[in-house]
């Protein structure tokens, strides 16, 4: 199974030494770029950001949804918008979640897209 996180519980449970719980839980993480930016640059030598930055099991990834993630930041932070637009791609694209078309339309409409 693969696992969309933002930043609170790479950070969290990297600080009490149990970050590895997700890895025996997930086998992998995806986490979008905006996350890996929070833990690994801004949080540097913090807990959590060398794990995410040596960590095979840890991967980031762009976000396509730059509009969706636009619209989401008017209520979240850059990370976590970004786990949301990355997520809901692959719920659609690879797990066949499934969204009626009139909805999935409106949001798209809704981020510029």
């Amino acid at each position: 199974m693969i696992v969309v996180s933002n930043t609170s519980p790479i950070i969290n449970l990297a600080a009490i030494g149990q970050l590895n719980l997700l890895e025996q839980l997930y086998g992998r993480i995806v986490i979008p770029q905006g996350v890996y930016h929070e833990i690994v640059i801004v949080g540097a030598g913090q807990a959590g950001a060398a794990e995410v930055q040596t960590s095979a099991w840890i991967e980031s990834r762009q976000v396509v949804s730059q509009g969706l993630v636009t619209s989401l930041l008017t209520n979240l932070d850059k990370g976590e918008a970004e786990a949301i637009a990355l997520a809901l791609d692959d719920l659609r694209a690879k797990a066949g979640f499934r969204i009626s078309p009139q909805l999935y339309a409106q949001v798209l409409h809704a981020a510029g897209e």
